[in-house]
């Protein structure tokens, strides 16, 4: 008998569940997130563009969710599935995680045994996958060859989709001005360029380097984003033309491309890291971080260039986590130190790249 609501993967498994969320019918990549909190600020992540994101802890929603807990304009996921969904108990709660998802017109399967589908995942891989949940009957079968058939996100631009439509003011306080260039930044982001005492500006993601320029930042901070770096080829020729003149920091997809822009190369993990319990070697301090992770690409270490330098590594898979320019002011990190699961293990970066900044500013 064919479930009313499920997640079809191309490799024919089939997960059956309970819609909670919008009536839709629609393919994406399937990953899986190890965070036991933080469901809102997943689905408001756009680094989860195009994906369908399963949470491996059992209990979603007890403390439902509200606007000032948004890490984006607003949801750019295609989907999430959940164990068990319960009603929100939290006085700061002004909706539950189903209405949020209805409300934005996002898919939302709950009653799904995602410890398997979370193992599974893991032992082959991050997969298409078409997610079923219009209140319609679809075959099985037919949902399997819609997800082998969707093209899937390599090679795609996908910062062009969450980007800011146009450039605009985060803040106006602040001794030293930094340009971020949208490629889907978390709010928190800027937030803590704010509480670094810099006056924020955010332009999109196709804005061109003799534009941020004109603005007079002292940095620039290459943002967070979803999908395949090698799709932002406008953004990683931006970053060419910036380095060496502007101090640039990097964060996640901003990561990779500064490394793309300084001539390594980049490729997918099998699973990817998304979860805020990854922790990751300080090279230059010999310290650990626990960090918040949400990538499926990463950079690759025979191909870095003898202009960059290592700082950080993945303590799971021995991946490349942190580099930094060996002559030019630029650095970047494969985690979001924004997060904060450590808490505070690596809000130094922000006061790293300040110094950096201030430096440059007084050499200029």
């Amino acid at each position: 008998m064919t479930p009313q609501s499920y997640l079809a993967l191309a490799d024919g498994t089939v997960f059956p569940g309970v819609s909670c969320g919008a009536a839709c019918d629609l393919p994406g990549e399937a990953v899986f997130n190890t965070g036991m909190t933080g469901y809102q600020e997943i689905v408001s992540d756009p680094s989860y563009f195009g994906q369908i994101v399963t949470l491996s802890t059992a209990e979603v929603g007890n403390y439902g969710c509200n606007a000032e807990d948004m890490e984006s304009r607003g949801l750019f996921l295609n989907g999430l599935v959940v164990q068990n969904l319960n009603p929100p108990s939290s006085w700061r709660s002004q909706e539950s995680l189903a209405e949020l998802m209805k409300r934005s017109s996002k898919p939302l399967l709950s009653h799904v045994d995602t410890r398997r589908l979370v193992l599974h995942l893991r032992d082959h891989g991050t997969q298409r996958a078409w997610f079923h949940a219009d209140g319609t009957s679809l075959p099985c079968e037919e949902a399997i060859a819609r997800a082998r058939q969707w093209p899937g996100l390599d090679g795609l631009d996908c910062a062009a989709e969450v980007t800011s439509h146009a450039p605009y003011c985060w803040n106006d306080g602040g001794d030293l001005h930094v340009v971020v260039i949208d490629c889907g930044v978390k709010f928190n982001i800027l937030r803590q360029l704010t509480a670094a005492g810099c006056r924020v500006s955010v332009v999109p993601a196709s804005t061109p380097a003799a534009v941020i320029v004109a603005m007079r930042p002292d940095g620039v901070l290459l943002s967070n984003g979803p999908g395949d770096p090698d799709g932002v080829k406008g953004v990683i020729d931006c970053v060419r033309q910036l380095l060496g003149n502007i101090p640039l920091m990097g964060i996640c997809l901003g990561h990779q491309i500064l490394g793309l822009a300084c001539g390594a190369r980049t490729g997918r993990l099998p699973f990817g890291h998304h979860g805020c319990n990854h922790p990751v070697k300080n090279l230059l301090a010999n310290t650990v971080e626990i960090t918040s992770q949400n990538h499926n690409f990463a950079v690759l270490p025979e191909s870095l260039p003898k202009e960059l330098e290592v700082t950080h590594l993945n303590m799971n898979d021995g991946s490349i986590e942190g580099i930094r320019h060996r002559t030019l002011p630029a650095f970047s990190v494969q985690y979001h130190p924004e997060a904060a699961p450590g808490p505070f293990d690596a809000r130094y970066l922000f006061g790293q790249f300040r110094e950096m900044m201030a430096a440059h500013r007084k050499r200029s």
